[in-house]
């Protein structure tokens, strides 16, 4: 679908959510937009990384967002409708564990890197060397607008707002809704992501330089306390087909038994395709999805890890 306006990612990034940040440009409901060049580490990595190279990164530099745009007519009160259109491949991508970050940051110390190359679409599965082949469903991790508190804020975690959400739902044809808090929404987007599981659980997705073309819209007067989604039909289909191999953690603290799960699919990775516990571990952030299975069965809760088989086919 033909943009009305492109920002370059390059040219408006900016490393904070802060309401006082002019904006790359003005656009009026209705309008479509074509967001080139995301990435999330201001172009300190490339096709030819090594592990040195996520050693050796500025932190400082990590999830830059691309904007803001301000959406006349918006308002605080409202909902900013995003129609997430479609997103434009490239083809290479990186997942990585960064030492000190991920769910199991005490256990995985040690920085490791897998680059990932495509077919310039995402038609085709991205291969894991020799290990797996995941499926793409590309979306953005971070989407939100500007808070409406004074000041800059971070844009790793994820508030009210929106944010460094990295919901793998938020793909082509998902229409978002965001809490407006500041006049014109201030609306930013970064991250870009050709494949994550629900979890994200090493910290890094498949991460790919991609751009992104959104709708805006408005509804007027909702008054949301968080943001919500609409789905245009299935999420999980494109990797059912043959079935989940699943391990659980179960405790009285849903943070342990998220850990306890994904250390019972690395160890099942290991025994049963001789992955090594990185590999593994990479693997579970790339297509593993986290779930609360059981949350009302005092003292304990049930926390799975998913992962589909269909990725060893």
């Amino acid at each position: 679908m033909a943009a009305n306006h492109t920002i370059h990612g390059g040219d408006h990034r900016h490393l904070a959510w802060d309401n006082s940040t002019p904006p790359a440009m003005t656009v009026a409901p209705g309008d479509i937009v074509q967001f080139d060049d995301l990435d999330a580490t201001s172009g300190q990595l490339s096709a030819q990384s090594t592990v040195d190279d996520i050693r050796a990164m500025d932190f400082s530099l990590i999830n830059p967002i691309a904007g803001p745009v301000y959406v006349d007519g918006a308002e605080p009160g409202d909902a900013l409708k995003v129609t997430l259109l479609e997103f434009e491949p490239n083809d290479w991508a990186w997942t990585a564990i960064v030492p000190g970050f991920g769910l199991l940051a005490d256990d995985f110390p040690e920085a490791a890197l897998h680059i990932w190359s495509y077919d310039n679409t995402f038609d085709n599965p991205g291969m894991y060397g020799d290990d797996a082949r995941v499926p793409m469903k590309p979306f953005c991790g971070t989407i939100g607008v500007a808070p409406g508190e004074a000041g800059a804020f971070s844009t790793v975690p994820p508030t009210s707002s929106g944010g460094n959400m990295d919901i793998r739902d938020l793909s082509a044809g998902t229409e978002l809704y965001l809490p407006v808090s500041v006049p014109g929404a201030l609306f930013s987007i970064g991250d870009s992501h050709c494949a994550q599981g629900d979890g994200e659980v090493c910290g890094t997705a498949i991460e790919s330089p991609l751009g992104a073309v959104v709708k805006f819209e408005l509804s007027k007067g909702e008054n949301l306390k968080f943001p919500r989604f609409v789905t245009p039909g299935p999420v999980t289909r494109h990797l059912d087909g043959k079935g989940y191999e699943v391990t659980t953690g179960i405790g009285p603290d849903l943070m342990e038994a998220s850990k306890d799960a994904v250390r019972g699919m690395i160890d099942r990775l290991g025994a049963s395709r001789g992955l090594s516990p990185e590999r593994a571990y990479m693997l579970c952030s790339v297509c593993a999805d986290m779930r609360i299975s059981e949350i009302v069965d005092t003292p304990n809760w049930v926390v799975s890890c998913y992962l589909p088989r269909i990725v060893f086919e």
